[in-house]
């Protein structure tokens, strides 16, 4: 029985009865089940004998610490999530049990508005993992748009199928062009509100006061113009998912009233008072690093626990090169019959070129090459010279200089190497990044270009 079908259970385990109870009881009022475990090795004991959904528990009790006593629940329930309770003298002691595998750790005295966060994510957390459970024949199919056969888009469609049928709320992460938008509507055509609407925001295009309408909608009079009462985008996603792209780009303000929707599942439009609930999963996107962004205070720490159940990360197109191909053979067939050309076939070296290229602009850089070079080219074929200039200019760079002439699937790969290596100044670290390999593995391959040469 999913998580969503029957009531949530919470081990509770402390050593100190007033503690227990008052946890017991915030549980309580928050519509979940509670049990108290008086110290480390009940608690263990009751893992054995029991289920449960989640574990809240202290780090130092007096006859099992937290510690041991996870120890003992990874190997009964690898799958539990378990939050760890402590003082700040302890800490320490907390991020070991993190290193372990717990799911997270909480600082005495409770922030309780954050326990409650933490616990919405663990039951989250644990949804998903009981999707990732199931039989593969109980696997559904998914449907989907995108397009790849690598590694890194392989683990992400696998990841989007576990992730789509639940109601955990989803960050997609990844770089302009990458297609963050693509994979939030393909969570939502895999989940139970596909036949419900599927609302696309793009929070940098607007405006903080337009923004507000276009989210919250507003009543009529509310400011000049306002002839009509108005339904915002909420409103519209009602039974749906609402996509809210570029979430990094909001203001503080708007944050906070981002927040009190999620936490709510309410708003009041501009200008009025009436409460109107929504029945809404918000699915947002970033290429911004938003825990970088809540240490530097721009982004509100509180949301962005609301916001990130579930992280999903759209690689590069530098970092799955052989997805290239694909990805222009549909490009082809698309602009074509758009624009009523016709393409027999792309030119080896065209196509040696395109996988070879860095791509910075990514999978939206690609399909705007292809259609330039679909609407430029010279007869039949597709060839390098109907490119952007940027990739003619790698193109010549590499004719240019003998070592990096990509005549082998291994030369194509030392010349995007090399490249990358050069973009980035010689940082090791951040060429591995881009290219989606660790430095261990870009460390061998340099070393044996330098055993060849």
């Amino acid at each position: 029985m999913a998580l969503k079908d029957r009531q949530v259970t919470v081990l509770v385990v402390d050593d100190e009865q007033v503690h227990r109870f008052t946890l017991c009881s915030l549980l309580r009022q928050w519509g979940w089940r509670c049990v108290e475990a008086d110290d480390g090795d009940t608690a263990v004991k009751a893992v054995q004998d029991n289920v449960y959904d989640a574990v809240l528990m202290d780090v130092r009790m007096a006859r099992m610490s937290g510690r041991e006593a996870f120890e003992h629940m990874r190997r009964l329930n690898p799958a539990l999530p378990v939050i760890i309770m402590t003082a700040y003298s302890s800490v320490d002691d907390a991020v070991e049990v993190i290193k372990q595998g717990a799911h997270d750790y909480l600082t005495k005295p409770l922030d309780f508005e954050r326990l409650r966060l933490t616990l919405e994510r663990a039951l989250d957390h644990r949804q998903v993992e009981e999707k990732k459970h199931q039989k593969k024949t109980e696997q559904p199919i998914l449907q989907t748009r995108i397009l790849g056969k690598s590694a890194p888009i392989i683990e992400l469609l696998e990841t989007i199928a576990y992730v789509a049928p639940t109601e955990a709320t989803v960050l997609i992460t990844g770089e302009s062009g990458t297609g963050k938008e693509l994979v939030a509507e393909t969570l939502h055509q895999n989940s139970e509100r596909r036949q419900g609407p599927f609302i696309k925001v793009n929070c940098a295009s607007l405006a903080e006061s337009l923004l507000e309408s276009e989210l919250f909608g507003h009543e009529k009079g509310s400011f000049t113009g306002a002839d009509r009462q108005r339904d915002g985008k909420f409103v519209q996603a009602d039974g749906g998912t609402l996509f809210l792209d570029e979430i990094g780009e909001t203001t503080p303000a708007m944050q906070v009233k981002l927040l009190r929707v999620l936490q709510e599942k309410e708003l009041q439009r501009v200008g009025g008072d009436t409460v109107v609930p929504v029945d809404v999963r918000v699915i947002a996107a970033t290429n911004r690093d938003l825990e970088e962004e809540v240490k530097k205070g721009s982004f509100r720490e509180d949301l962005y626990y609301r916001l990130n159940v579930v992280i999903l990360e759209v690689p590069a197109l530098r970092q799955r090169p052989g997805d290239v191909p694909l990805l222009v053979e549909h490009f082809v067939k698309h602009f074509s019959e758009k624009n009523r050309r016709t393409v027999d076939s792309v030119a080896a070296s065209c196509m040696e070129l395109l996988s070879s290229y860095a791509w910075p602009g990514n999978v939206r850089e690609l399909e705007n090459a292809i259609e330039r070079a679909v609407i430029l080219m010279r007869g039949e074929q597709l060839s390098e010279k109907s490119l952007p200039l940027q990739i003619q200019k790698f193109h010549d760079a590499i004719k240019s200089d003998n070592r990096m002439r990509p005549e082998t699937l291994h030369e194509a790969e030392k010349a995007l190497i090399l490249q990358t290596l050069e973009q980035t100044g010689g940082n090791k670290s951040e060429a591995s990044r881009r290219l989606g390999i660790t430095r261990k593995t870009l460390q061998n391959k340099l070393q044996r270009y330098d055993e060849k040469e």
